[in-house]
């Protein structure tokens, strides 16, 4: 088996990547995307693993459509799909994604620079884990702890 690093392309929007198990993966995500978050603007490709064995896609955004469908034939493994969103966050959406009957596990949701590792053997290709962002640099002090449940309050996630 060999292994391989693909580092997506992408500006400062969101992505989430998963694993899903069939051809109506994209509607459904789609469905999923637009009844949790309206306003959301988002491209969504699907990586088919058997049949045709194309990249299917859908989304309401060009941009993020053509991102999407770019990121996946990088990441080029079987029944992965990878949601690029702007104008809403993933924390918004993971639990509708979890509930479509197709989504197998989910890899990431992040806004951080992003890499896929990969395995391949054959004309096989799968996800062996995501690289999100960098390591820590320290453990939070006082200060830092105030400022992060400040933030948490001011965007709306707490009271």
């Amino acid at each position: 088996m060999n292994f391989s690093v693909v580092s997506l392309e992408k500006d400062d929007e969101n992505v989430i990547i998963g694993q899903a198990h069939f051809i109506k993966t994209v509607e459904d995500l789609f469905e999923a995307v637009k009844n949790s978050s309206p306003s959301a603007k988002f491209g969504i490709a699907f990586c088919e693993a058997s049949g045709k064995r194309l990249i299917r896609f859908d989304g309401n955004d060009e941009l993020l459509i053509k991102r999407a469908i770019d990121n996946a034939r990088r990441i080029g493994a079987g029944h992965v799909f990878i949601i690029h969103l702007a104008d809403s966050f993933p924390i918004n959406l993971i639990p509708h994604i979890r509930n479509v009957p197709e989504v197998v596990g989910l890899y990431a949701a992040t806004s951080n620079p992003v890499s896929v590792v990969i395995g391949e053997e054959g004309d096989k290709r799968g996800v062996m884990g995501i690289l999100d962002g960098e390591t820590p640099l320290g453990v939070e002090g006082k200060g830092d702890i105030e400022e992060r449940k400040k933030f948490l309050r001011d965007i709306g996630y707490k009271r």
